[in-house]
Formats: C-alpha cells, sequence, structure tokens
C-alpha cells in the first residue's frame, strides 16, 4: 500500500502520452451492487431495545458505475444491469463522450471488467490499477459507504423504485461533499505534481 502511494505519481506519468496537449483529470472509478435485499446499518436506541425495522429479501439488483474526480468533486454515473466487460466498455465510452477536452486517467482496481483484454480505452482515457485487495487506496469506496448508510433499511416495490431513489441521491451530491469524500491527500499531491 505504501509502496503505491509512494509511486502514484510514476504511475500517473507513466499513461499520459508524451503527445498529450489536454489538461489531465484524475478519476476514481469503481462499481456498487445495488439491491432490493435490505442494508442493514447500526442504530442508536435506548439501552436494552433493539432497534426496529423492515428487512426485504429479493434478490434483483443493479450496479452504480462511478468516477469522481478528488481534486473537484466532478463526477459521472451510470446505472447498468450487471457488471461485465461490455457493460465496462459502455461506462468507459460514455464517460469519454463527456469528457472530451481533457486527459483522464482512471485509478481503479483489477476486477475482470476492467483487465479484460477486449476492453477498448478511448484515446481521451487510461487506466492505473491499485494494488490487489486493497479498497482503501480508492476514495470512490468512500462514496458507496455514504451512498448505502443513506439507503440502509429502506424497502421498495421494485428495481425500478430503487434505482428512483439512487439516482435522486446522487443528484443531492453536491462538488463539495463529493470533493471532501474522496481527495485523499496522497492523490491531492500527485495530481499537483502531474499537473504542474
Amino acid at each position: 500500500m505504501s509502496e503505491f502511494k509512494t509511486t502514484i505519481v510514476e504511475r500517473l506519468r507513466a499513461v499520459i502520452p508524451s503527445t498529450n496537449t489536454l489538461p489531465v483529470q484524475l478519476f476514481a472509478q469503481d462499481e456498487s451492487r445495488l439491491g432490493l435485499q435490505t442494508i442493514r446499518r447500526r442504530r442508536i436506541t435506548a439501552r436494552g431495545v433493539k432497534p426496529i425495522g423492515s428487512a426485504q429479501h429479493d434478490y434483483a439488483n443493479c450496479w452504480l458505475y462511478g468516477c469522481i474526480a478528488p481534486q473537484s468533486g466532478e463526477r459521472f454515473f451510470l446505472l447498468l444491469p450487471t457488471l461485465n466487460t461490455d457493460q465496462m466498455q459502455l461506462f468507459i465510452d460514455e464517460f469519454a463522450k463527456v469528457h472530451p477536452n481533457s486527459f483522464n486517467i482512471l485509478l481503479l482496481d483489477n476486477a475482470g471488467a476492467h483487465v479484460a483484454k477486449r476492453l477498448c480505452l478511448p484515446a481521451n482515457v487510461a487506466f492505473v490499477f491499485q494494488p490487489p485487495a486493497s479498497p482503501e487506496l480508492n476514495p470512490a469506496e468512500r462514496v458507496w459507504q455514504d451512498l448505502k448508510d443513506q439507503l440502509a433499511w429502506m424497502t421498495f416495490a421494485d428495481l425500478e423504485a430503487l434505482q428512483q431513489e439512487v439516482v435522486e441521491k446522487l443528484c443531492a451530491y453536491d462538488a463539495h461533499t463529493l470533493q471532501s469524500l474522496t481527495s485523499y491527500p496522497y492523490l491531492l499531491e500527485a495530481i499537483h505534481v502531474v499537473c504542474s
């Protein structure tokens, strides 16, 4: 983990083409599965009183793909039915269309959909992989935790109702909140060094 933090500047520089003239942006990218099974969290109650909450055991789900820029809080989210290479390709293509005037580096884990050989990166997108089994290095994880805390103990009639609630909660995030959740000092320092 500490080796990754000390080599992040070199890793970022290594993926920027020497011919690049676009401004460079770093985004933390990740996916999270959301479904109709109730998210359970601890609740504060009086001593000796157990918390009461409705629980749902339906198994329909979807995947929330997201990119968040730690430096600015800028974000891009997409709800998709599964996590696989085809859906990842769709996400990357749509992300690249939204950010055509910058060279975008995505910090992500080593999920199979991220490392698939048939994944074709647009010219303005590059990947930097974090070490295996180290989700603490990816600030997008904190956004998922915050979102799931907001969804805790909620039940939904169907997957469409869940997706609508997720969209509303994502739209409620402002850049400052996302920046405060994702602005890991080691990433901000690396961005400053690479972009200066």
